[in-house]
């Protein structure tokens, strides 16, 4: 455990409550946040300090677990008050543009039209993108995407970043997790699967996908942290919450995109998920560094850290 937990300084505090209207967060939100985001952020401090490089911090959560705020609340704090500079990336920035899924459904198997599993990102992009943030010194083009739309953002909309930076947050709903075994395949975890994946190629595709390019990008990660659902029940629930909050945000903007879900889609959606879902909240509590425990209400309930090569202070 770090010798001390710092407290977050006015300015810290401040741009957290901004954070937290401008992501419409619950108010028990910013509560959480000053019991359990300090303790990770020394750690990570130290952990930046030791290596004395660029560190790239993964965040593993399954859908609506709240990744994308816990990488802002983070990097706020690493930027103001410890004055490390910070970009956050997700994962779902290095999605596959709409046509190019199109083309894979056609190609490989029809469910890859869907974004989401492993082999619909452009990992050698998400390679690039980490190693020119630790190592070049000039301007570098963050990629991104528009789920509203469903589809890459156009390079005028793309924001910049100054290189080399201090901290590289990489956030997503499989950061970390490993593949599965074979003879786990083999049984549809859902209808999704045992109706349009009756063979098991796609999930088949996918682990091997998840198997290849994916770990040399999770090896890049110094540390991991995992913000751990309590089941696999509770995300359905919470993804429609971030897709109407998703919503909220284009009707009050140009008005919705045609990448807003229904219920009944999200469902769907979900489905796509759910095999790699419930085989890292199996697998990764025991391999990630940092475990912040989720409970039913969407409250961080308890962390837990793990001793090994990264952190030594435990």
């Amino acid at each position: 455990m770090p010798a001390t937990t710092p407290t977050p300084d006015s300015r810290v505090f401040d741009q957290w409550q901004s954070l937290a209207r401008t992501e419409l967060l619950p108010p028990q939100w910013l509560a959480d946040t000053l019991q359990y985001v300090p303790e990770l952020v020394a750690r990570l401090v130290a952990q930046q300090s030791r290596q004395q490089q660029t560190m790239v911090v993964g965040i593993n959560g399954a859908q609506g677990t709240g990744k994308t705020t816990l990488a802002k609340t983070i990097a706020i704090m690493l930027e103001s008050q410890f004055h490390l500079k910070t970009t956050v990336l997700s994962l779902d920035d290095f999605y596959l543009s709409r046509q190019t899924r199109q083309q894979l459904g056609r190609d490989v198997h029809p469910l890859l039209t869907t974004r989401g599993v492993p082999g619909t990102h452009d990992i050698a992009q998400a390679i690039a993108t980490v190693q020119q943030l630790r190592s070049t010194t000039d301007d570098v083009v963050l990629p991104g995407f528009d789920k509203a739309t469903d589809d890459c953002l156009p390079h005028a909309r793309r924001q910049h970043t100054r290189a080399p930076r201090d901290v590289i947050i990489l956030e997503g709903w499989c950061i970390g997790v490993p593949p599965q075994d074979i003879d786990a395949l083999i049984e549809p975890v859902n209808t999704l699967e045992a109706e349009e994946d009756a063979d098991g190629y796609w999930r088949r595709h996918v682990n091997d996908c998840l198997a290849g390019s994916y770990q040399d990008l999770f090896a890049c990660i110094d540390y991991l942290v995992m913000l751990k659902a309590p089941s696999f029940d509770c995300i359905q629930a919470w993804r429609s919450l971030q897709e109407s909050k998703l919503a909220a945000r284009q009707a009050a903007g140009d008005g919705a995109g045609s990448g807003i879900m229904t219920p009944d889609t999200i469902m769907r959606f979900i489905q796509h998920y759910e095999r790699l879902t419930r085989h890292a909240l199996s697998t990764l509590p025991e391999q990630a560094d940092a475990v912040l425990c989720l409970d039913a209400e969407h409250r961080i309930c308890a962390s837990n850290y793990h001793y090994n090569s990264h952190d030594n202070n435990h």
